[in-house]
């Protein structure tokens, strides 16, 4: 799949996004990349056969005080190789990437794990998570 193409599943999968996460979404960076380095996979314990669809760069917003100040955008790494790897096609790779989207600004919310679980699990089974 070319990069152009893999970014318009990525566009269309932010579509898909709640809305009261995209109307909560501030100064946040989507960025396509190829794949996640070695360093960081190591970084982050993930072991080989494990895949990194994304990542969250930031700091999440219940850690920030006002003095936080104009800094760079906090970025979403979504990353290419590995989500085409694990997709079969257009449909389950744009479904990963919301999936990975969805996962990723619950730490930009600050959310636990167990929250974005939740979260996630009402997003595929078609419920309404505007209040979550």
């Amino acid at each position: 799949m070319t990069r152009e193409r893999f970014e318009q599943l990525v566009e269309e999968a932010l579509k898909e996004i709640p809305r009261r996460f995209r109307k909560e979404m501030r100064n946040v960076a989507v960025v396509v990349e190829d794949e996640p380095s070695p360093e960081l996979l190591a970084e982050m314990e993930i072991e080989d056969g494990d895949s990194l669809f994304g990542l969250y760069h930031g700091t999440p917003l219940p850690e920030r005080t006002w003095a936080f100040g104009n800094n760079l955008p906090d970025r979403i790494s979504i990353y290419q190789k590995p989500t085409e790897e694990a997709c079969g096609d257009d449909d389950e790779n744009r479904d990963c990437i919301a999936e990975t989207i969805i996962h990723e600004f619950g730490h930009y919310f600050g959310l636990s794990e167990d929250e974005i679980e939740e979260i996630e699990e009402k997003f595929w089974r078609g419920e309404s998570i505007e209040n979550a």
